[in-house]
């Protein structure tokens, strides 16, 4: 089973900035806790991270292969529908992730354009919100 993991931006200062709301611990702690629950579920893990819009869409595109795309879209989660619509072309299961929770934050963060497609949206439990998602992965992909 083949999960692409996607990290949108600010990501990469995880830990670092704003820790009462994203935690202290930092995307490649993150990324290794992934890891080590993917080999445990038997799955193939890409994780890719990037502040640019293209960059994203460009790499779901290239994710025709695999099985599941969990994706952090950070701050495009609200406004990027061309990140909505790369995800929507590639026809494979997607899984949003936030690591706090978007609604009990400002309010311009409680629309989220990836939401309609996606199958699930799992946040507010910090880095564990991306393990509960490979969880679901699993689940998603059985199906």
């Amino acid at each position: 089973m083949k999960v692409l993991v996607i990290h949108g931006p600010n990501l990469n200062l995880t830990g670092l900035r704003e820790k009462e709301i994203y935690g202290q611990m930092k995307l490649e702690e993150i990324n290794s806790l992934l890891l080590d629950k993917g080999k445990k579920l038997g799955m193939e893990l890409d994780i890719y991270q990037s502040n640019h819009e293209g960059e994203i869409i460009d790499r779901i595109h290239q994710a025709m292969e695999v099985d599941c795309i969990i994706i952090n879209p950070g701050a495009f989660t609200h406004y990027s529908f061309a990140i909505r619509d790369a995800l929507a072309a590639c026809q494979v299961p997607v899984i949003e992730v936030h690591l706090s929770n978007i609604y009990a934050r400002e309010k311009f963060r409680h629309h989220s354009v990836i939401s309609p497609i996606a199958k699930g949206q799992i946040s507010g439990f910090g880095y564990l919100s991306y393990l509960l998602a490979l969880e679901a992965a699993v689940e998603l992909v059985k199906k």
